[in-house]
């Protein structure tokens, strides 16, 4: 069966499935909201979702993406929204979203909405998001095409259903909007009321509802209608004898609860707790003592006892609304205790008191009322029923716990069943987690669980299973609440228990009210459905709002309150200030004066108004102007979270791919052509050896086709050999023409040369003899060619040749008579020793290769070998025996061999040099086993050339280097020379492991571009505070902002980020394998790709930052800032006028004399040195900004200053030392020791009692430091941060005084931070340098254990090194601290037993 129902969006074709399971009454409820706004009045446990779900089941159709329209599904509740949610997901296919205000939800900005939007089709949240969302103007009401209220009789005076109602849709429907939402409503009750006995009142209730929603009301015709369905429970009376407690303990209880609370409130008081934390403490005390004294006269005293044994044990997870100092952890806790012992002096003990099951005697005596006596009379009542499921409604959690305890102890060994209780997640008492409570109602469905005590969460809240009993302990409150706990009694033959005090006639009649209720709302419904919805009447019409027009986002009176303190929370602050507004009311006068923080661009608001809404409207007007001067953004939302929102998005659109490419330089790279000869350009490699060794180095040419920067001339190169030093100079001489045979020629004979030293095979070499060196590709071509003297070495180069000849009859002069030689037997024939001599040959026996340097006239096959055992062999027996070979020729003189050198990487910091050579190096070889491979070629080419990859790598880095230089330089208008040596620094990672890498350069770029932001956001945003500027600069200088313009200027491909390889280096001219080059065209100028690696995007990052560096440590900041325009990091360092700070009289409230002193410096205006050294709790309207914007300024001109200091003062240091030389100078700590020095603790000013102890117990702890050097992380005190923000502040200060003078500044400041760390004075901090040593040696460092207890960190540290264990554990005011000084005694115990082994 299919209905076609229609609907202002079309016809809606109702799905056969749904019809097939659905009820009559469900059908028709469908059919009314199909038609128009609707809310639908049925009991708990009638289906009402399932009506929601066939609804958003026929708008299905409209709601699929692409479609911009969503449906949203409001629930009253946070504990609701999974659970709605969930049975979307369940009965339809549409995409569910699920919000609430764990998830920050109240911190997004429009693009997250709108990922939202675009990801799901039903919105399932609370409405108190959407209220901010629509006030944001995040969602918008024409894009809901249905918007569902679950438990709609909520929308009562300022609930967030109402206003919904009241600020979105009817004030739009008003307006004429032309797309609105279609409204659906769901309730058991259309009333939240205690009931009335007329009809007219009834119905009063429910038109205001319906006229509130635009919805008019659906209902069955009768309760029999649902009862074919559903079951009813049965209500029952239970009325109980009300019998008092003993006055006598009652009274003498309750006064002895009133000394003890006076006597836990005086201890705080006398404390140093802080006044916030004594008064929230306080409070706890007032609301324990109500909590006792309400068990003691409701509940009795037993349960008052419980109560007390529950609090006093788990006081500190009690109340959870507040998170107290835990010295007031422990007050409140001793109160509890205490209490406990006076509700002990009056009860009896023995036997008989402790047996819990005598609930008549304890009635008797007065110590349980006579109501938890019924209680638990009524569910004995129960004990045969096989399968108890039990809700016993209480109106307190306080109650909901004692009970559960008492029955616990009661019932299992009666009945076997089990109790547990629920509370809310915004309960302030015991609260649970939707966690906990779910698995509460998941043991109560199977049966673990039988009875539930709970709040009126479960009225409307979790979905339970049905009951068969449910009691009303306390009375509803509403006819709403009675509906819907007697709703929770579903099962067939349920009951429903009402307990009243016998004679409670009020109550009584309430519950008569409740029963009749139902037929009453449904008569009024049905009666005045043929009614349209009505206007609002004024006092429910929207209240007085600010809207702005460009976006439609809107405050109201109620809300601009909450908002406001959102904005003022999200200014800067610290522990010792939290700004908010402050309101002063004149109630005669009717005016309300706000006051808005010092970081707050409006500092008072004053309107007039009635005394009742005097401060709705005070903030509805400071969020008006606070949206004007663009403090609130179009949107109502604080600048600062506008910000965040921009730079988070701004992080996540550069689509940064790690995959980089990796260039090399067009200089040494060329086209494999078919001229007939080529121009190169010859440069000089001289290798001059610093350490004695056998073997001398030859010089080698380098003859490229491009005539190279003269940098690299310049540019000489140290390698750490295996035996020390080997310094290489690089020479422009001149220019020589090849023809193309000479060229192949040579490389030829450097692919040989090369292939030889890395594979040190022949065989490999003879299959790529046949390939080609010259084929039509880009590669790279440059020769790398021997020398003799002053000319290039051709005899050496054709030794390349000599396997294709003859070797009987050459000879080394070319000819027989001029030889001095004779002919020996080799592998392949006679060979002249002369052409031994300086030969390459190999042994086909074992493939190895040797250098033969000559012969040995006094050996033969006939000479002893001394072997390993001291045995004495000849080398004829050794050669049968090791290689089964007979020598022929034994009479014949041994060669002298040494075996060919290995490439390695030779620009490798710290590499380990070897005293002598291996024994093994060289060797004695009878001729007839050797097979010569390349003749004449020396022991010292091969020597030299080893180095050669080592030193191409460092000539092509040089290269790339200067390539990026010149791409700046194209667009320089300034000359701008930065030595190409620099530039390579910056862009060498740490990673590569050289002398030479970026740490010094990114330390100083990072310091220059902090300052040069910092100034800059400082200078354009006059009005912005800290927090906000912060942000600015972050956005400038931010990882993914540099990596992002790194990315743009091609900076990737230039980075060098991994140790030289010289397994993958490319033999120039080599074409065996892949060696192909791409060509790429940037900033007019070639280069050419060679493959691909991976770079983080922090690596692009730090090296962006060095090369600012490189530029500034060479040309000056006027370098550094044409290099960062270059990247598009365009700032302004040039003085600009800073308006005077306010009109004051700095001499009132600053020593100024006295403070100008201490720093040298005579300020033309002292209203910035008020402004420096103002806290943000001095709330004066004469002083309307304090330190923050300062400091900002001033945190990055010190860390600048210091940092050039230290570069200049210590030009050779290795780039780790200054950035620890660094990290030790410029720190809050370090700054925080110098003002207490110099006492500039005593001029701060401020209002805030805690920092003020915090200062005077740091001041006298530090007092014994003067006449020590210690250096921030030395220090075992924990500084306010205030003090190294008020050195930070009068830098800053300072620096605009004096037109923006940074010597200056460091001429002022230095004297105060004296002694300043040196290398002599400089101690890693004591955290990194464990984790180092531990690293180095291969300990294992744990990860620390930290706790907290009474207001007291502990950090535990542990390194076991060597099966030894190293444990220490530390204690001080914060985290860090402790962890400092427990590393430290780690680190101390550490190197005792390392000096001991």
């Amino acid at each position: 069966m299919k209905i076609d129902m229609a609907i202002d969006e079309g016809n809606q074709l109702l799905d056969a499935d749904t019809v097939l399971f659905a009820r009559s009454y469900q059908l028709d409820a469908l059919e009314k909201a199909l038609k128009g706004n609707t809310i639908v009045y049925l009991e708990t446990g009638s289906g009402k979702t399932l009506i929601a779900i066939m609804l958003l089941r026929s708008y299905a159709h409209l709601l699929r993406k692409p479609s911009p329209f969503i449906a949203v599904f409001l629930v009253p509740t946070v504990v609701l929204v999974t659970q709605q949610g969930e049975y979307i997901e369940m009965h339809t296919d549409l995409k569910v979203g699920k919000y609430y205000g764990e998830l920050g939800v109240d911190f997004w900005d429009a693009a997250t909405w709108k990922r939202e939007k675009d990801e799901h089709e039903v919105l399932v949240m609370t409405p108190a998001i959407l209220y901010r969302a629509l006030s944001h103007r995040f969602l918008g009401l024409d894009r809901i095409k249905v918007l569902i209220f679950d438990e709609c009789h909520n929308a009562r005076r300022n609930h967030d259903y109402a206003r919904i109602m009241k600020d979105f849709y009817n004030r739009q429907r008003e307006e004429n909007a032309l797309h609105l939402p279609r409204i659906f409503g769901m309730t058991a009750s259309p009333i939240k009321a205690k009931g009335s006995c007329s009809a007219a009142d009834y119905w009063e209730q429910i038109r205001q509802l319906e006229n509130l929603m635009n919805s008019k009301v659906f209902t069955c015709e009768s309760e029999s209608v649902l009862a074919q369905y559903i079951s009813f429970s049965t209500p029952k009376v239970k009325m109980y004898e009300h019998v008092d407690a003993p006055c006598v303990i009652v009274e003498c209880i309750a006064s002895r609860l009133e000394r003890l609370i006076k006597k836990h409130k005086l201890s705080l008081e006398r404390s140093s707790i802080s006044i916030s934390a004594a008064e929230s403490a306080k409070e706890r005390l007032s609301n324990l003592c109500s909590t006792f004294k309400f068990c003691l006269t409701e509940l009795g005293v037993w349960l008052a006892i419980k109560a007390a044994e529950m609090l006093s044990c788990e006081v500190t997870n009690i109340f959870s609304w507040v998170t107290l100092d835990v010295r007031c952890d422990k007050v409140v806790r001793d109160f509890s205790l205490d209490a406990l012992e006076v509700f002990y002096a009056f009860v009896p003990s023995g036997p008989q008191w402790s047996n819990c099951y005598d609930i008549k005697a304890k009635l008797n005596s007065g110590f349980v009322t006579s109501k938890v006596a019924c209680l638990v009379n009524t569910l004995l009542e129960y004990r045969e029923i096989k399968d108890l499921r039990c809700i016993v409604f209480v109106e307190r959690i306080i109650t909901a716990i004692v009970l559960r305890n008492l029955l616990n102890e009661l019932l299992p060994e009666v009945s076997g069943w089990r109790a547990e209780y629920t509370a809310g997640n915004n309960s302030k008492l015991q609260s649970q987690s939707r966690k906990e409570q779910n698995k509460i109602v998941d043991e109560f469905r199977k049966g673990r669980v039988n009875i539930i005590i709970a709040t009126s969460m479960l009225e409307e809240g979790l979905d339970v299973q049905r009951c068969n009993l449910v009691i009303r302990f306390d009375p509803s409150a509403t006819i709403c609440s009675f509906i819907q706990s007697r709703g929770r009694a579903r099962m067939q033959d349920s009951d429903f228990v009402l307990m009243i005090k016998r004679g409670d006639t009020a109550i009584l009649k309430r519950v008569e009210n409740y029963l009749a209720s139902g037929e009453r709302m449904r008569k009024e419904c049905l009666s005045h459905a043929s009614l349209p919805c009505e206007p609002l009447d004024n006092e429910l019409k929207s209240e007085e709002y600010y809207k702005v027009e460009t976006t439609g986002a809107i405050v109201t009176l109620t809300s601009s309150v909450s908002l406001l303190y959102f904005y003022c929370s999200r200014l800067p602050s610290d522990c010792y200030y939290r700004p908010h507004p402050r309101c002063v009311i004149d109630k005669e006068l009717e005016i309300c004066t706000l006051h808005l923080p010092k970081s707050c661009p409006i500092q008072t608001i004053t309107v007039h108004g009635k005394t009742k809404i005097l401060k709705q409207l005070a903030c509805l007007e400071a969020c008006r102007k606070l949206h004007q001067v663009g403090a609130l953004t179009d949107n109502l939302v604080p600048d600062i979270v506008g910000a965040e929102a921009d730079a988070e998005e701004f992080g996540y659109k550069p689509s940064y791919v790690e995959e980089q490419v990796q260039y090399c330089p067009q200089e040494l790279v060329g086209y494999h052509d078919n001229e007939s000869e080529r121009l190169y350009c010859c440069y000089l490699i001289k290798l001059q050896q610093e350490f004695a060794y056998t073997v001398q180095p030859q010089d080698i040419v380098l003859a490229t086709r491009m005539r190279l920067e003269s940098d690299v001339e310049l540019s000489n190169l140290d390698l750490d050999v295996d035996r020390g030093k080997l310094i290489v100079h690089v020479k422009y001489v001149g220019s020589i023409k090849l023809t193309s045979e000479q060229i192949l020629l040579c490389q030829r004979f450097q692919n040989t040369v090369f292939k030889h030293l890395f594979n040190n095979n022949f065989y490999r070499l003879h299959e790529d003899q046949g390939r080609s060196y010259m084929s039509d590709c880009v590669a790279f071509d440059y020769l790398l060619l021997p020398l003799q003297g002053p000319l290039i070495d051709w005899n050496c180069i054709k030794s390349v040749l000599i396997q294709n000849n003859s070797l009987r009859d050459m000879h080394i002069d070319g000819s027989s008579p001029k030889c001095h030689g004779h002919l020996v037997h080799t592998k392949k024939g006679l060979v002249c020793t002369c052409m031994l001599q300086n030969s390459l040959v190999y042994t086909p026996h074992n493939g190895f290769m040797y250098c033969i340097t000559g012969t040995l006239g006094d050996l033969d096959g006939n000479s002893f070998l001394i072997q390993n055992d001291d045995e004495y062999v000849t080398y004829k027996e050794y050669n049968e025996r090791k290689h089964g070979i007979k020598l022929l020729f034994e009479n014949e003189a041994l060669l002298n061999g040494r075996h060919i050198f290995t490439v390695q990487n030779y620009l490798q910091r710290c590499r380990g040099q070897k005293a002598k050579e291996p024994s093994n190096a060289s060797c004695e070889l009878p001729p007839e086993l050797c097979s010569v491979i390349m003749s004449p070629i020396s022991i010292s080419t091969f020597y030299s050339f080893s180095f050669l990859p080592s030193i191409m790598h460092r000539i092509e880095s040089l290269l790339l280097a200067s390539n990026l230089r010149r791409m700046h330089k194209d667009h320089c208008m300034q000359n701008v020379d930065i030595p190409i040596i620099k530039v390579l620094e910056a862009i060498t990672t740490k990673k590569c492991q050289e002398k030479l890498h970026l740490e010094s350069l990114e330390t100083l770029g990072d310091s220059f571009l902090k300052y040069a932001a910092g100034q800059h956001v400082f200078k354009i945003y006059k009005k912005e505070h800290e927090g906000l500027l912060s942000i600015k600069k972050e956005k400038i200088i931010s990882n993914a902002t540099l990596c992002k313009l790194g990315c743009d200027r091609k900076i990737p491909g230039f980075i060098r980020n991994e140790p030289f390889n010289p397994k993958t280096w490319i033999i120039p001219g080599d074409n065996s394998a892949n060696h192909g080059l791409d060509e790429e065209l940037l900033s007019s100028r070639k280069v050419y790709v060679k493959g691909s690696r991976t770079l983080k995007s922090k690596v692009i990052a730090d090296v962006v930052e060095a090369l600012i560096g490189a530029f500034l440590s060479t040309g000056g900041e006027s370098a550094a800032l044409s290099f960062m325009a270059w990247l598009g990091i365009n700032v302004d360092t040039v003085g600009v006028p800073y308006t005077r700070p306010f009109p004051v009289n700095p001499e009132v409230y600053v020593n100024v004399r006295y403070v100008e002193s201490l720093l040298n410096y005579r300020f033309r205006d002292a209203s910035y040195l008020v402004e420096a050294l103002t806290h943000g709790s001095y709330m004066l309207p004469e002083i309307p900004r304090c330190y923050q914007r300062l400091e900002f300024l001033g945190d990055s001109v010190l860390d600048y200053v210091i940092t050039v200091n230290l570069y200049h003062k210590y030009p050779g240091l290795s780039p780790g030392l200054l950035t620890d030389l660094r990290s030790a100078s410029v720190n809050n700590d370090c700054y925080a020791q110098s003002a207490v020095k110099a006492g500039l603790h005593k001029h701060i000013l401020h209002a805030s009692q805690e920092l003020h102890r915090h200062i005077i117990k740091t001041v006298n702890n530090s007092e014994e430091l003067h006449s020590v050097s210690t250096f921030g992380w030395e220090s075992e005190i924990t500084y306010p941060k205030v003090l190294g923000d008020v050195i930070e502040s009068l830098a800053g200060a300072i620096f605009v005084d004096s037109g923006y003078n940074k010597e200056i500044v460091f001429e002022s400041i230095r004297p105060l931070l004296e002694p300043m760390v040196t290398l002599e004075t400089l101690r890693l901090h004591p955290v990194r340098e464990l984790s180092e040593l531990c690293q180095k040696q291969h300990f294992t460092f744990k990860k620390p254990v930290v706790f907290r207890e009474n207001g007291v960190s502990f950090v535990e540290v542990e390194v076991e090194a060597d099966g030894f264990v190293h444990k220490e554990s530390r204690s001080a005011s914060d985290k860090k601290t402790a962890e400092r000084l427990a590393c430290k005694a780690v680190l101390n115990s550490l190197k005792e037993r390392i000096a001991e082994l």
